[in-house]
Parts: C-alpha cells; structure tokens; sequence
C-alpha cells in the first residue's frame, strides 16, 4: 500500500457541492481491479475513476491518459460526470494534454473533451433511439401518476445507458412528480423527464410535435420560441432500476436528451439543462451542437476533497 493522490470533484454544479460527486485517485498504477472494485464501494459514491497512462493503442490515438470507471458494483466501460471529474482532477494536478483537445482513454474507446474557459465538454457518444412499446409507456405514466395530455413526447434512448425518456408540457409538471420508486424498479427502466421553457415561463416545442408525440397524444400542438428567447430544459433522472431513486445531476441521459430533442427540431442547438432540485442540488449541464453537428455535453468542476489516500 502507498500514499496517492486523491481528489473528489464536484461536476455539474452551479457552485461547489451542489452537482454530482466523484472519486479521483490520479495515481491508480499497479493496483488490481479487485482493489479498485473495493475502494469504489468503500466511497460508496455513484462512480470513482482511476487515472492510469495509456495504452499503447491509446497513445497511438492521442490519448493524454486513461481511466478506469467503478461504480460501487461494478466496473463501467463510460460514464460522463466521471469523465468530466477525472479530467478536471488530471489538469489540476498538472497535466499537459498533446493537442487542443484532451484525450480521455476508457474502455468504451477515446473520448474528446474540449475546454471553454474553466469549463469542460465531452463529445457526445453516438444514439440509437427508438420509440417505446404502449405497454412500457402506460407502466411509466402509472409509476409517476402522468396524464396522456401531460406527455408531448417520448423515445427509448441508448447511448450506453438506456433511458425511456418523457418530454413534458412543463417545469411545473417535471417538478411535481412524485414517483412509485418501487413501481419503477419493477418495470426494470429507467426514466428520465423533461420540459422545455423559454426565459418568459412558456412551456413550448421549437418547430413541431414528432410523430411519438402525435401518436401519443393526437391533440398536441407545438408553439415555436421567438428568436433570441434563452431556453432550458427542465430534467429528472429516476433510476431506481438499479438502485438509485433520482440521480441529481445525470450526463448520459442529458447527452441522449439533446441528440433527440435538437435532431427532431424540439430544442435549439444550444440551451443549459438544470437538475437536481428536488434532490437539493442545483446541476446545470451546458449543451451546444457545433458546425459538424457534434453534441457537446459541458459543466463546471469543482475540487471538494484534495488530498491522500492511501492503497
């Protein structure tokens, strides 16, 4: 065993301690799976990561470092708030990135992370998306007491993490719901909501309703944002599925939201995310669609813990 460098980073948060927390160890050389798997269940947080150098493929493809992702189960191939977190705590404790961009290496291959000031985004992976059966909807609606009319739309999505995602009338509505935890751990889903609302309170949908919407409920309309309204987007994460009621901040499913919602002209190419309100947090999740039409999921990092660990 030997001292490491260790920090925990806040990511997603308006301000410190208010986003979604993970466990950095930056020196995670020489330590089995085994031993990572027993430290991230001892922090007990959603993730810890374990910064480690390259592969020689990675490096190959420009990789800075790479990471390990555990969450207090298991290990995971992607995480985003993680990816955001581990780089944070990799440029605090001084490291240099090869180009522009830095290359973050994990099991799910190389992922691009860009920095906008103290600001850091990741390349959004790719989405399969499809529409949901009437079975799975009608358990969701039962499980978080909506009405068919409170539904504007709803898709499957799967960027890793599968999520049956709802697009709400309004914040009002995503903030009110009060789920059957138990109910959504039987349907064995998890569920992300949200709503759309423009800076003068107006719940509303950028260009039209999709077909999932109209063939849910055919009496829904869209109403278009003026130019130049701010919009954001309203989001809760429930995921008692596997054992986690409501997450506070979620970058998975915020990144397969705004691949749906501005590829189906729902949101415009640029809007901030909040989460976390009704579980005392204050996330915000910056998204922007660039020119080639990468989705960029950013957010602010915070360093809570610095210090020592010892492994």
């Amino acid at each position: 065993m030997k001292a490491r460098a260790f920090q925990q980073v806040d990511v997603f948060g308006s301000a410190p301690y208010l986003g979604n927390p993970v466990a950095v160890v930056l020196d995670g050389a020489n330590l089995s799976s085994e031993e990572m798997q027993h430290f991230a269940q001892w922090t007990n947080l959603s993730e810890t990561t374990f910064l480690l150098a390259p592969s020689t493929q990675g490096a190959s493809g420009g990789a800075d470092y790479r990471v390990r992702i555990f969450t207090p189960g298991a290990e995971l191939p992607f995480a985003c708030h993680p990816t955001l977190g581990s780089c944070h705590a990799w440029l605090q404790a001084g490291g240099k990135p090869k180009s522009e961009e830095i290359v973050q290496e994990c099991a799910a291959g190389l992922i691009r992370i860009r920095r906008n000031g103290a600001r850091l985004a990741f390349a959004a992976p790719p989405l399969r998306r499809s529409t949901p059966t009437p079975e799975s909807l009608a358990t969701i609606c039962t499980a978080l007491s909506l009405r068919p009319e409170q539904i504007r739309a709803a898709q499957l999505l799967d960027n890793g993490p599968v999520w049956l995602c709802l697009l709400l009338d309004s914040r009002q509505t995503v903030l009110a719901l009060a789920p059957d935890h138990l109910a959504l751990k039987h349907s064995g889903l998890k569920v992300g909501v949200a709503a759309i609302e423009s800076a003068a309170g107006t719940s509303a949908l950028i260009a039209r309703s999709n077909r999932e919407a109209r063939a849910f409920n055919p009496s829904v309309t869209a109403s278009s944002l003026s130019a130049g309204d701010a919009v954001e987007i309203e989001v809760r994460a429930f995921a008692a599925a596997v054992g986690v009621p409501e997450d506070p901040v979620t970058g998975s499913l915020n990144a397969s939201l705004a691949q749906w919602l501005i590829a189906d002209g729902l949101a415009p190419s640029a809007y901030i995310a909040t989460q976390g309100h009704c579980v005392g947090r204050s996330g915000q999740v910056h998204i922007e669609q660039d020119a080639a039409g990468q989705i960029w999921v950013g957010g602010d990092c915070f360093t809570c813990i610095e210090g020592q660990v010892t492994l």
